[in-house]
Order: C-alpha cells, then sequence, then structure tokens
C-alpha cells in the first residue's frame, strides 16, 4: 500500500472541501488516514488459504457451526463500512480447522474494498475448496452506512447474504438445520 499517495489525496481532498490542510486539527489527518487504511485494507494482499492449511483428523464429525463472527469492512462503492456477523457452517470431510481460523479467514476478506455478496462467497468458496467439505453455508447479517447515513438514510436496515455449497445446495432439510443452528431463522 502506498501511504505517500494516501496522505496526498486526502490532503487534496481536505482541499476540496474547503479546508485547510494545515490548521492544528488537521495537520496530521493526512497520515492518520493513511495508517487507517493500511488496517483496514490490510486483508488486500492476503491469501485466505493460509489460515486453512493446518488441519487435524475428525473422521465422525457431523456438522460444525461457528456464529456472530463480527466483522467491519468497506463498501468497495462509496468506501464507508458496513458491518455485522458471519454465520458459517460446514460438514467436514474427514478434517476440520481450528476455530479462531473461522474468524482469519472471514477477517482476510472483510478487510478489502468489498461488496457483501462477493465476501459470503469467496468465504464459502474458500472453505469448501480447502476442507473439501461434504458442504458449506456462509450467511452474512450487516448494516451499510451507505444506507444508513447517507442515500436512502434506513437506520437499522440489515442486509442478509447466504451462499450454500454441497450438501447445504442439494438438501434443504440439512441447509433448515444449519440456519436453525446458526439462529438465523
Amino acid at each position: 500500500m502506498d501511504t505517500q499517495k494516501i496522505e496526498t489525496a486526502i490532503t487534496m481532498l481536505l482541499e476540496a472541501v474547503g479546508e485547510d490542510p494545515n490548521r492544528e486539527g488537521l495537520k496530521d489527518t493526512p497520515s492518520r488516514v493513511a495508517r487507517m487504511y493500511e488496517e483496514l485494507l490490510g486483508g488486500m494482499g492476503h491469501d485466505a488459504t493460509e489460515h486453512l492449511s493446518k488441519v487435524f483428523s475428525a473422521p465422525n464429525s457431523e456438522m460444525v457451526v461457528e456464529k456472530n463472527i463480527e466483522f467491519y469492512s468497506l463498501c468497495e462503492h462509496h468506501m464507508l463500512p458496513f458491518f455485522g456477523n458471519v454465520h458459517i457452517a460446514y460438514i467436514p470431510n474427514g478434517k476440520v480447522v481450528g476455530l479462531s481460523k473461522m474468524g482469519r479467514l472471514v477477517e482476510v476478506y472483510a478487510r478489502r474494498l468489498q461488496i457483501q455478496e462477493r465476501m459470503t462467497d469467496e468465504i464459502a468458496d474458500e472453505l469448501a475448496t480447502a476442507l473439501d467439505a461434504k458442504g458449506v453455508l456462509v450467511v452474512i447479517e450487516a448494516e451499510h452506512l451507505c444506507m444508513t447515513m447517507r442515500g436512502i438514510k434506513k437506520r437499522g436496515a440489515k442486509t442478509v447474504s447466504y451462499a450454500s455449497r454441497g450438501i447445504f445446495r442439494d438438501d434443504s432439510v440439512k441447509k433448515q438445520e444449519a440456519l436453525s443452528l446458526m439462529g438465523v431463522i
């Protein structure tokens, strides 16, 4: 990430909105914003697969559900935050991944300029591929500030997206069981 370019762009933005980038309260703003973007967009250069490379044998496991994985991301359309919870269910095919790895996987995809629908698919695809899971279901519930603080201004509106792979795509009973365990139905 080119922090110098970000600082220059923020200085220009401040000038464009009629501010003085040299006034006391704004003097360090360009560097603060550059550091913020380094943090918020830190998933840009990371490969999510690394977090799923360490697996454990689990030959008789049925369904694994991890819910309420909190995330914060930036909408690629307005560069405003959207945030909420990710719920993941998968049916192992002889191997499982450490539970903390699910949170790390979510962070890699959330820490990018993103849209919720793509993030949902990316998490589901990564889990299905890396674990060779029999089924994966990912549900994301999020509030988008581009919808609540500007434009239509519908505070509290939530968007729900889901992606199903394998058995969850084909077996509606299993899908309903997972959604029930996630607490989203």
